[in-house]
């Protein structure tokens, strides 16, 4: 398996043209306290309510957090939720220039109502609207604007009638002109209409529908299908608990288990995949290795209630979990570790692998770990410490992460400030200033 810790290491600042249905999710949030004397209903007593971008918007939302940058293309109305949704997507730093609004058109809008963590009901304002012939035509003229300085285009299709087969056609044969690869997230069965896709991401029952089979079908002949049907290059179908597997034209078929906690609300996981796979591609890491990191972001997404965003920092910290035995930082691998620490409060302490592990150096590793609720992180001074006593700290559960004598510390801690610095000076515990100031120790 491909060591993860490693590879988001060379996650780069890419910027993707994601295009697809926009929508406004509400969270209507409560406690039920009591059943309605009107009718055998709940009845909840509204606590707080909360707006954020839904549909396409929650993909690109995963995409900013993951480190991308996002031009959208996708259209709203001329409306108080169209107005709410360009302003939430704006503070958020994405580009709008391709968010058009068509007359006559309502901003589907999702209220989710939510009751003592589980939600009671859905209420949907929404309908099905084709793009104007005139607005379609305004939005393919401005594809080569829009697409300048892309590194992927990104399709997320919600069937609400933003993605016209024409603006389809048009959008990925100006992609692929530019050599860019396109990630699909599709709808409906008619996967035709997404030809010429580098990737086309269906989970298991838009698959099955899509290639016409029963579902005790093999899911091999199902692949077979949706890659003859959307002439993709290569399948990748999301399977819930089962993980993800890709099939490629040639016939190969690669499965890649998952790992979750606890599945809380599968809501907005296909955007998070659709997110980390199209930011991995653009990245130019291989599919495989893509692969791994949307398992890994998914299940990170599926433990939190609503739509939720998985950032860089959320990664890189559930991969250092499933990852025990890689505590060890060199200078190579510290962008790992600062993403891991990001938003999180932590005490650095300094010291000589020579002292070994004395009484002293045993007890203010405790100490210091307790007082900073596990998030211990050990900087060894010595240029080249005895690896015997390296692997010692490691094996100790009071020790979070070590890392090795690397000029790129005051970096690091320039990012993600410690909160408090230490040096063991023999017997004694000494608390310092500043990250130069341990350096400096002697």
């Amino acid at each position: 398996m491909v060591k993860l810790t490693n590879v988001i290491s060379r996650l780069k600042r890419r910027k993707i043209l994601l295009a697809g249905d926009l929508m406004l999710d509400t969270y209507t949030v409560g406690k039920v306290r009591r059943i309605s004397p009107e009718a055998p209903v709940a009845v909840v007593q509204v606590a707080s309510e909360e707006s954020r971008p839904g549909g396409a918007g929650n993909a690109a939302l995963n995409m900013i957090s993951l480190g991308a940058d996002v031009v959208l293309l996708g259209r709203i109305g001329q409306d108080p939720a169209g107005v709410t949704l360009r302003e939430a997507l704006e503070q958020e730093g994405i580009d709008v220039r391709g968010v058009f609004i068509q007359n006559e058109f309502k901003t589907p809008l999702k209220n989710r109502i939510i009751a003592d963590n589980q939600q009671v009901v859905r209420v949907d304002y929404e309908q099905v609207t084709p793009l104007s012939e005139m607005l379609e035509q305004h939005i393919i003229d401005s594809l080569p604007k829009l697409l300048e300085g892309v590194s992927a285009v990104a399709i997320s299709d919600y069937g609400k009638g933003m993605l016209s087969r024409t603006l389809l056609a048009s959008l990925i044969e100006q992609a692929k002109a530019l050599g860019l690869p396109i990630i699909t997230d599709p709808k409906g069965v008619e996967f035709g209409k997404y030809s010429g896709s580098t990737i086309i991401k269906p989970n298991l029952s838009e698959a099955y529908a899509a290639a016409g089979l029963h579902s005790d079908a093999s899911l091999d002949l199902v692949a077979q299908r949706v890659l003859h049907l959307s002439e993709a290059s290569m399948l990748m179908v999301t399977r819930s608990e089962a993980g993800i597997s890709v099939f490629q034209r040639t016939g190969e078929r690669f499965d890649f288990p998952v790992k979750i906690r606890e599945i809380k609300d599968v809501t907005g996981a296909g955007d998070t995949v659709l997110a980390m796979l199209t930011y991995a591609i653009a990245s130019d890491l291989s599919i495989h290795e893509a692969t791994q990191l949307c398992n890994v972001a998914a299940g990170i997404s599926v433990e939190r209630f609503g739509c939720a965003r998985v950032s860089l920092s959320d990664l890189a910290r559930r991969l250092l979990e499933f990852d025990v035995d890689n505590k060890i930082f060199d200078g190579e691998h510290l962008f790992t570790l600062q993403q891991a620490l990001r938003n999180s409060s932590y005490s650095l302490l300094g010291l000589y692998a020579k002292q070994g592990m004395l009484l002293p150096t045993f007890s203010s590793i405790q100490k210091l770990s307790k007082q900073s609720d596990g998030n211990l992180v050990i900087y060894l001074l010595d240029l080249d410490p005895d690896q015997d006593f390296v692997q010692l700290l490691a094996s100790m559960q009071d020790v979070k992460f070590i890392i090795i004598q690397s000029g790129n510390l005051n970096s690091l801690c320039e990012e993600v400030p410690p909160a408090n610095i230490y040096a063991l000076n023999g017997k004694e515990l000494v608390e310092l200033s500043s990250t130069s100031a341990l350096l400096e120790f002697v």
